[in-house]
């Protein structure tokens, strides 16, 4: 642990990430390249010439803080003069080429899409696809090159507290705006020009097409294209569920597990080439370049060139035998990556990748000395089971606080399947090879597609074991932050037993138990009444403290499933909802609500100035309501119609009464 923190790249890599997501929320730098160069210069001309130790030190983390927030700045398209935007108008016709496909939703097929001309001007920028689904639309493949004219759509915020935020994470794919199109509004060019991406695609989609001749079964087909050739578009939703609730879902896409295990079976098959002179570095050589092969029939996805990069660093590192040198090869990889894509930083995948691998690195090898096995097979159990665990320890509270739940199983999903994961990704590809070459016996064929099955309904059978599930976990980033601290203490300890270590540790338990506490709480002290946005549904919310008393149009089953309640009663800590009425009146924070329903009654003698919430478009007078009873805000909700709430708006305006609509402005939170 010592050897690692002293290790200079990983100071480096702290400072650029400390760099990059100052710069991606605050959007400080704003320099030109030519005053960027001269900055960057100066600090490298100082950090060359002065001799005082410290002085360079500091000076170079700075270095790569400012490396860190320049790199965001130079890659955020925005903030060049052909970002496409600047030449948009209502009626611009513009070119785009397909860049990535992705899973379709319900009504479009999606596309992340560079649009490259706007009015004939050269132009950078990638937006997000929408295209209308109906029985003669087309396909799209990468490269394929589209005109149309169309508007840029705002990507919208979420409406209500605690949900999914897809606007931010667009922004952090690098893509701020979205266009929306059917059949009769574009038109596919004859133009393309051919990039290695798409090259990859056009390769995979033969490998598609030769494996669909043996008649696998839909999600057979689905697990083997996500498996061997990193596409998960057509794997269902059922299917994914199960994997997540299994504690196995990374067995779907291409990451640093399969990788990992393709780099164990490369490098035991060309241990021979290690007894001719130099051939520890043909042995690399040849994996590095069988490693990229197979990342371009995987379709050289972010995912995939992230995983193979960094365990060319670790094919590179096992080369000299020695585990720190791995480590240490494994922090150099996501330097370079960070150096060039910095928001890879920002990608859920790239985080819980490289977490698990250090994990593994750093808390296998004191997990293993814990059981001395005395047999082959209880060896190699006990290094399997020390490996799931050790890869589970350090995710673990990044994984909480992603997905709000924890697979209580996922050590049995991962020791019955990782063992035979390796035989079925060489098994994949000699179906892929025989398929391609048209030789391949459909007994064959039908064994492996029964394998796959058996993996499917092994996975299925694990996943409805619902006791095994715990779900409705929430955690915050500074108490995720501090869980991290306790475990790399909390290692450094079991790695050097000391005394000193021992209080680091500690500290480290209490400091996480008191911010714990801290945050209990203030949960359980907080109030507030929430105005959540639903369409066709009024749902208004009173918090107060673990218990959450809500007034709403939707039924039982409809309020188990409802998303928003979810999201905000996990996160939020709620223990209690209860549905309730307030009878068109209620009291918070000495403010009086009144809720006006499609009966339009309300009460005249209401306290002056109350907040009045408009639901299910009542008929009423609202320049009369404004002038009876005074509102000091008229709120409406997404249960009434679009038509009555924009009129309303007009009234509000002209009587300088300020208006909130939750379908524009989100939910109405108002604070005790």
């Amino acid at each position: 642990m010592k050897k690692l923190l002293n290790y200079l790249p990983l100071h480096f890599v702290v400072f650029l990430i400390v760099g990059i997501c100052v710069q991606f929320f605050t959007q400080f730098w704003n320099i030109n390249l030519l005053k960027t160069i001269l900055f960057l210069s100066l600090i490298a001309i100082s950090i060359l010439l002065l001799k005082n130790k410290i002085l360079r030190t500091t000076l170079a983390l700075m270095l790569f803080f400012f490396i860190g927030v320049i790199s965001i700045y130079f890659n955020d398209d925005r903030n060049y003069d052909s970002f496409y935007k600047h030449h948009f108008k209502e009626s611009s016709t513009i070119v785009l080429k397909i860049d990535k496909v992705l899973k379709p939703g319900e009504f479009y097929r999606k596309y992340y899409a560079k649009i490259i001309n706007v009015d004939k001007k050269i132009t950078r920028g990638t937006v997000l696809l929408n295209v209308k689904k109906d029985s003669t639309s087309t396909f799209f493949n990468v490269d394929d090159q589209l005109l149309l004219n169309t508007s840029l759509k705002e990507i919208n915020p979420p409406l209500n507290p605690h949900q999914f935020n897809y606007k931010l994470y667009l922004v952090k794919q690098g893509v701020y705006h979205q266009l929306f199109t059917d059949k009769n509004q574009y038109l596919k060019t004859n133009k393309s020009t051919v990039t290695l991406v798409g090259l990859s695609a056009r390769f995979r989609s033969k490998i598609e097409e030769a494996i669909k001749k043996y008649h696998f079964k839909e999600n057979e087909l689905s697990v083997i294209n996500a498996l061997l050739l990193g596409q998960r578009q057509d794997i269902s939703k059922e299917l994914i569920r199960d994997y997540q609730r299994a504690g196995a879902v990374h067995i779907l896409a291409i990451s640093g597990l399969h990788i990992g295990i393709i780099l164990i079976i490369l490098n035991f098959l060309f241990k021979p080439i290690e007894r001719l002179k130099q051939g520890k570095t043909i042995k690399v050589i040849i994996i590095l370049i069988l490693l990229w092969m197979f990342a371009f029939i995987a379709g050289l996805s972010a995912s995939v060139v992230r995983a193979v990069t960094m365990f060319m660093f670790v094919a590179i590192g096992m080369s000299y035998k020695k585990k720190k040198i791995t480590v240490f090869s494994v922090i150099t990889s996501m330097l370079l990556l960070l150096l060039f894509k910095p928001l890879f930083l920002f990608d859920v995948g790239f985080q819980l990748s490289y977490l698990a691998v250090l994990g593994i690195l750093s808390i296998q090898p004191q997990l293993y000395k814990a059981y001395k096995p005395r047999f082959f097979l209880d060896r190699k159990a006990w290094e399997l089971f020390s490996v799931s665990v050790a890869a589970q320890i350090a995710v673990l509270p990044l994984s909480i606080y992603y997905f709000q739940q924890f697979p209580g199983l996922f050590l049995v999903s991962n020791l019955v399947i990782i063992p035979f994961l390796g035989a079925i990704l060489i098994g994949g590809f000699l179906v892929i090879i025989l398929s391609l070459l048209n030789i391949l016996p459909q007994l064959i064929a039908d064994f492996y597609g029964l394998i796959i099955s058996v993996m499917n309904s092994f996975i299925s059978w694990v996943s409805h074991q619902e006791q095994f599930l715990f779900k409705e976990i929430s955690i915050s980033f500074l108490l995720m932050l501090i869980w991290y601290v306790s475990i790399v203490f909390g290692i450094s300890f079991f790695k050097e037993k000391s005394y000193k270590k021992l209080v680091y540790f500690l500290v480290s338990i209490f400091l996480l138990q008191g911010v714990y506490l801290f945050e209990n709480s203030n949960k359980k002290h907080k109030k507030e009444l929430i105005v959540f946005h639903k369409n066709k549904h009024s749902v208004i919310g009173k918090r107060l403290g673990d218990n959450f008393f809500l007034e709403c149009n939707l039924d039982s089953l409809q309020l188990i499933k409802d998303n928003s309640i979810n999201s905000y009663k996990v996160s939020e800590g709620v223990h209690k909802i209860e549905k309730i009425s307030f009878k068109n009146y209620t009291n918070f924070a000495n403010k009086d609500i009144l809720l006006v329903d499609s009966l339009g009654v309300y009460n005249v003698a209401t306290k002056k100035k109350p907040i009045v919430v408009l639901q299910f478009s009542p008929k009423i007078n609202l320049t009369r309501l404004i002038k009876t009873i005074k509102p000091s805000q008229i709120i409406a909700d997404g249960s009434s119609y679009k038509s009555y709430v924009s009129f309303w708006e007009e009234t509000c305006k002209e009587l300088q009464i300020p208006f909130y609509y939750t379908g524009k402005n989100g939910a109405y939170v108002l604070k005790y």
